[in-house]
């Protein structure tokens, strides 16, 4: 019997290898792709065939993603950083990416999930001195320090944090951000494009975004006072008049996310287009409500999960 440990898949992949059978042990983690079964056999053609069957993700596409909410662009960001904390303290130690593309990745529930671990290594650059720890980037290069063990210092945590920066930090992370979240995201995009930060840095302050952005406490030194006041219709909802707005979550409606009435009351305020919105008990992944944003309301028809706001007129 033959067993071999493939390291370029780390701790996440195990394969043991007969002549007759082969088995896989995958370590489950919630930012690598899940399998749900595989099939292996023996081919005149092919030997040693192995069939994985996959959870189904959707593919990246950049511009399609500059084009959705900064909540699941940043829901994305996150999920990867989480996926990068874990490889940073595998049970084997840490793991690069050598092939770290965006087309490595798919979207699974708006979660970001790695695919393929082939070029993955555990394998920490030998060096004598810092001259020998040089990471070569397209437009950047780095020396990171020579440990006394003869190790370039967490070259695999760097490389992957600056692909990170590089591919999706950048162009997901600031763009129609709250504005008073703006200062921390550049920070974050800042210091992992200097390599500043290290891996675990880097999710502290992401984690912090999140508990600001989840806790509405990111709204504080907004103004709070609409400039109009709004009459409640409660069980009651608006059908059509419809405006389109960016980013939304419905293309031909203006659809948005928002932490409590008075944020929604805000938005209303800042286009043009709003008469009314109507409030739907359905949440995001962070718990804010989403509202539809109306332009007018002369269709309001009954509805017991929603509830419509109307702009007074004077």
């Amino acid at each position: 019997m033959r067993e071999e440990l493939y390291s370029c898949c780390c701790c996440l992949f195990f394969f043991k290898k007969t002549t007759r059978y082969s088995t896989l042990v995958i370590q489950n983690h919630q930012n690598k792709i899940l399998l749900h079964g595989y099939c292996y056999q023996d081919s005149n053609d092919i030997a040693d065939t192995l069939t994985a069957i996959t959870e189904l993700g959707s593919p990246l596409e950049m511009i399609q993603l500059l084009q959705i909410s900064w909540e699941d662009r940043f829901r994305i960001c996150f999920s990867l950083v989480q996926l990068l904390h874990y490889l940073a303290h595998s049970p084997l130690g840490s793991v690069t990416l050598l092939d770290f593309r965006p087309r490595q990745f798919v979207i699974v529930d708006g979660e970001l999930k790695v695919t393929d671990l082939d070029d993955a290594s555990i394998e920490e650059a030998s060096c004598t001195s810092s001259r020998d720890c040089f990471m070569e980037f397209p437009a950047r290069n780095f020396s990171l320090p020579c440990s006394l063990e003869g190790k370039c210092q967490s070259m695999n945590e760097k490389r992957n944090l600056y692909n990170a920066y590089r591919f999706f930090f950048t162009y997901l992370l600031p763009h129609s951000a709250p504005p008073s979240l703006r200062p921390l995201l550049d920070a974050i995009v800042n210091a992992t494009g200097e390599l500043q930060w290290g891996i675990d840095e880097t999710s502290a302050q992401l984690e912090r975004v999140l508990h600001l952005y989840k806790s509405g406490v990111y709204l504080q030194n907004s103004t709070r006072t609409p400039r109009s006041d709004y009459r409640k219709v409660p069980e009651a909802t608006i059908i059509n008049e419809n405006y389109r707005c960016w980013p939304s979550y419905h293309h031909k409606e203006c659809l948005l996310s928002v932490f409590d009435v008075s944020e929604a009351m805000e938005v209303c305020e800042s286009h043009s287009e709003c008469k009314a919105f109507v409030l739907t008990n359905q949440t995001t992944w962070t718990g804010r409500q989403l509202v539809y944003f109306k332009m007018g309301s002369t269709s309001i028809v009954s509805d017991h999960d929603k509830t419509t706001y109307v702009k007074v007129v004077n």
